[in-house]
């Protein structure tokens, strides 16, 4: 199996990057504005893993766990997140958090 170029994987890691920043951006709906960043950080963790394997190293594989945790914390802090916006205000609109109290 060949291996995959780095500007190629770098390329692929900037593409999602993007693609999750423009998620972030123009959703309005806190379930996608969470999915999107999650997407970001996957794409963090490829280029940390394209950087490791061009220079045989494991530091990216390291940094893509740290990546991995982070991105669970996350999903948990924002599980209540949601949950607590539910509740409270019948909605999953971000514009809808500026009004929340308490």
């Amino acid at each position: 199996m060949a291996a995959i170029p780095l500007n190629h994987a770098l390329i692929l890691a900037g593409l999602l990057f993007l693609l999750g920043l423009i998620g972030v951006l123009v959703r309005r709906n806190i379930i996608f504005i969470l999915f999107c960043i999650e997407i970001m950080l996957n794409a963090a963790g490829l280029a940390f893993v394209a950087a490791g394997s061009r220079w045989e190293q494991a530091d990216g594989q390291i940094m893509f766990l740290f990546i991995l945790c982070m991105a669970a914390a996350e999903v948990a802090v924002g599980l209540a997140l949601v949950l607590r916006m539910r509740h409270g205000l019948q909605t999953l609109d971000a514009d809808a958090a500026s009004r929340m109290r308490g």
